[in-house]
């Protein structure tokens, strides 16, 4: 063996002993006690630096959601085995265990799986928080069950904003329609799938 590898293997040695936070701790003491022996020593940094335990047991077998408007609360704590979100980058599915994710939704299709059947919602937009112990908070301004939107109205909201789109004499005006035209296109794809 040579010496730069006898060198690095005591190195790495060494380095395993103040790995271990109360081994650290005793020798750090220790050396303290001799210099300063009235003065307790201060925390070492690894002593906050414990390693987090595993998570006790096997993924859930069910997502819990919680669903919050401004008016109302309509679904909380509601086990389900699947949601599927309208995310700003595109559909997303969430079942348990999944990690920990903050995710701003656009208007869309959400919907609900729970066993064979699907609890769809239109929304207009908001977050969804998914917590490491599988627990969903999503937070919305609007939801309507996707059953009680009228189609014809969706089709006639979508034609009105798009003649105010080509029309509009202003940047407001502009926005405004265009703000109308994404949210009703929104819709109509929503009720087709």
């Amino acid at each position: 063996m040579s010496t730069t590898t006898a060198r690095l293997l005591n190195t790495a040695a060494s380095f395993r002993r103040f790995s271990s936070v109360p081994a650290a701790s005793q020798m750090f003491e220790e050396a303290w006690s001799k210099v300063s022996p009235n003065t307790d020593p201060p925390k070492l940094p690894l002593i906050f630096m414990q390693p987090k335990p595993f998570p006790p047991g096997s993924i859930p077998h069910k997502l819990t959601i919680n669903f919050f408007l401004p008016y109302s609360s309509d679904i909380s704590t509601q086990q389900v085995d699947m949601i599927t979100v309208p995310a700003a980058t595109g559909q997303m599915s969430i079942l348990p265990g999944h990690m920990a994710t903050m995710t701003e939704l656009n208007p869309g299709l959400l919907s609900l799986h729970e066993g064979n059947e699907t609890t769809k919602y239109f929304i207009s937009g908001g977050f969804a928080l998914t917590h490491p112990n599988s627990v969903t908070d999503v937070i919305v301004e609007e939801a309507v069950p996707i059953e009680r939107i009228d189609p014809d109205l969706v089709q006639k909201g979508l034609a009105d904003f798009s003649q105010r789109l080509s029309s509009s004499t202003s940047d407001y005006e502009k926005v405004e329609a265009q703000v109308g035209v994404y949210v009703h296109t929104a819709l109509s794809s929503a009720l087709i799938g």
